[in-house]
Parts: structure tokens; C-alpha cells; sequence
């Protein structure tokens, strides 16, 4: 992954990143918007074990998963060795500043060619594009909620004129130290949800019962769809 957004960066081609979990796997099935923007995507990645281990079960493994806030920690390294500029869209203002002032310290020579928090009005939407357009950055890192960053890519992505667009979700929370994201023996076994559920129980318990619950049953319609008629099992297309 990092060895494409740095070509995308040296040809200055647009690669727009996307990446799936469990939650919005089962969002698409009902969101027509969010759908389409994913399917607009370049590449997209695995951001959760559990889509890891579906491909497994279906028989169409995907090689591994690669987390959102994996490759935006990622990119800024490489970003620091390369001297690549970046612009940080979303959160609230006051993590967007934090979240610039890490990026200064831990990667000094990454340049921010702008920042901005994501709270902005449809009516503001065209002036934010355009600002971001004429920062003329190499990255740009989205942490804004769906589908309001599906519907802000949808109408200003293409005149953006930034070669790496990758939406981090609460990859800024994490980096301001808003939250703190699971212990690595916790993602290997795929129980990072589970994690931030004890840290936002209130607000996410509903989501993830919803969501994972969901997920497993339409994993299961999937496989047994597939038993039943065995030429499925190849990937579509093919």
C-alpha cells in the first residue's frame, strides 16, 4: 500500500483509498451513497480482522488486513523521510490543532499545507475544496463521519487535485490522544471493537450490537448460499 500511494505521489495520479469493517459492510447493504463512494474507490482495504476472516471462510482470503490508522501512521513516516506535504481534514478544532502539532513534532519534515476541522456547512463544502486544492498537497487524511465525507468526496474529489485521499475515521482522536487504540494482542484476535466499546460504552454498545450481530448473520446467509451452489465460490467476474 505504501509502495502505490508513493507512486500515485511521484505521478501525481489520484488514488483514493477506501477501507471496510464489519459496521460498514453492513451499512452498505442500506446505504445506496456510501456504497457508491466505496465503489469509487481505487483500493480497498480490510480495516477490520473480522472482513479478514469472512474472505477466509468464503474462500476468497484477502492476504491480510490493513488498518486506516496503519497506513496513516505509515504514510507520515514515510512522509517525514520524503519531505511529503499533507492536509488533515476533520475532527474539531481543537483536535485538528493537537493533531497538527503531533504531526510537527513526531514528523517535523512532513509539511502540513493546511488543516481544517470538519465542521463545515454544505455552503462552505465549495470554499474547503478549494482551499485544499490550492495547498496542492501530496496526502490528504480525512477524518470526517460518513456519509458526510462520502457526499463531500462525491461532489469535490475529483477537482482536489490530490494524488493520496484516504479517510482515517478516529485516526485523529487516536493521534490527539482523545482515545487510545487497543493493544496489538487485542487486534490480532479481532476484538478491537471491543476495546473501544469499553472506553465509549454508552455510545457505542447499541452500534456494535446492531452491527456485529448483523454481520456475522449475513456472513453466514453468504457461506451457506455459496455450500448450496459451489461455482459461486469463485470470485465474480471469473
Amino acid at each position: 500500500m505504501v509502495a502505490r500511494c508513493r507512486e500515485a505521489i511521484i505521478t501525481r495520479r489520484p488514488l483514493l483509498i477506501g477501507v471496510v469493517n464489519a459496521a460498514k459492510i453492513v451499512n452498505l447493504h442500506k446505504d445506496e451513497q456510501l456504497k457508491a463512494s466505496l465503489l469509487d474507490c481505487d483500493l480497498v482495504l480490510a480495516d477490520g480482522q473480522s472482513v479478514v476472516w469472512a474472505s477466509r471462510l468464503l474462500k476468497q482470503p484477502l492476504p491480510e488486513r490493513v488498518a486506516g490508522i496503519d497506513l496513516f501512521y505509515r504514510l507520515l513516516e514515510e512522509g517525514d523521510r520524503e519531505g511529503w506535504s499533507v492536509y488533515l481534514l476533520g475532527a474539531t478544532p481543537e483536535v485538528n490543532t493537537t493533531v497538527t502539532q503531533v504531526v510537527t513534532e513526531r514528523w517535523p519534515s512532513v509539511r502540513i499545507a493546511g488543516a481544517r476541522n470538519g465542521y463545515f456547512t454544505d455552503e462552505e463544502a465549495s470554499a474547503v475544496a478549494d482551499d485544499i486544492r490550492a495547498a496542492g498537497a501530496d496526502m490528504l487524511f480525512l477524518a470526517m463521519t460518513s456519509p458526510k465525507k462520502e457526499i463531500f468526496l462525491a461532489e469535490y474529489g475529483p477537482r482536489l487535485n490530490v494524488p493520496v485521499i484516504h479517510g482515517v475515521g478516529g485516526s485523529f482522536d487516536v493521534l490527539a490522544g482523545l482515545t487510545t487504540r487497543a493493544p496489538e494482542a487485542w487486534q490480532k484476535l479481532g476484538m478491537e471493537w471491543a476495546y473501544r466499546l469499553a472506553q465509549e460504552p454508552t455510545r457505542l454498545w447499541r452500534r456494535y450490537l446492531v452491527t456485529n450481530t448483523s454481520f456475522i448473520a449475513m456472513v453466514g446467509r453468504e457461506w451457506r448460499d455459496r455450500a448450496a451452489t459451489p461455482e459461486s465460490s469463485a470470485p465474480r467476474g471469473q
